[in-house]
């Protein structure tokens, strides 16, 4: 799930009134002891099924960008498709469901990988094994840069994305 680390340290620096106490602690937790998903990019790599991959630490929208200039293609992101915690949920709602805002926010160590839809069988099972849900955000495309897309497949735009460095 991304945006949690975000939230959390948004919730130490007292950002988050009204959230419950103990979405407070899962979040603030998540901030503070980051999990970074090592069993997952060892089995994705062990397994060949990824074609490119890399951990989401300056914001998945950051992150993502570095990875397609890099590769020279683009990509389209479903918002709805990018997984909340609960806790995260209910924090976002009361930011006013800042849910572009949390594809910048960074500190999260989930993984985010590109593969091809043939995979996606093999993607599942392993995501059964580990006992990690895996979800598909979006998908490559050959126009270069970032889309967002909401539910109704209307482009959303990003006011940040994510951490820079320099």
């Amino acid at each position: 799930s991304i945006g949690e680390a975000w939230l959390g340290l948004r919730a130490l620096r007292g950002e988050l009134d009204g959230l419950a106490e103990a979405d407070r602690r899962e979040l603030v937790g998540r901030y503070r002891v980051p999990q970074p998903r090592l069993a997952l990019g060892r089995a994705l790599l062990e397994e060949g099924l990824a074609v490119s991959t890399l951990d989401v630490s300056d914001g998945l929208a950051a992150d993502l960008g570095h990875l397609l200039e890099e590769s020279g293609v683009g990509a389209e992101v479903d918002l709805e498709a990018v997984p909340v915690s609960p806790a995260a949920g209910r924090a976002l709602e009361l930011l006013g469901d800042a849910r572009q805002e949390a594809l910048a926010g960074g500190d999260d160590y989930e993984l985010l990988f590109a593969a091809s839809p043939v995979a996606a069988e093999q993607i599942a099972a392993l995501g059964r094994r580990l006992g990690l849900p895996l979800t598909r955000i979006g998908r490559v495309v050959s126009a270069p840069g970032l889309r967002l897309r909401d539910a109704a497949g209307r482009e959303v735009a990003l006011a940040k994305a994510g951490w820079t460095h320099f």
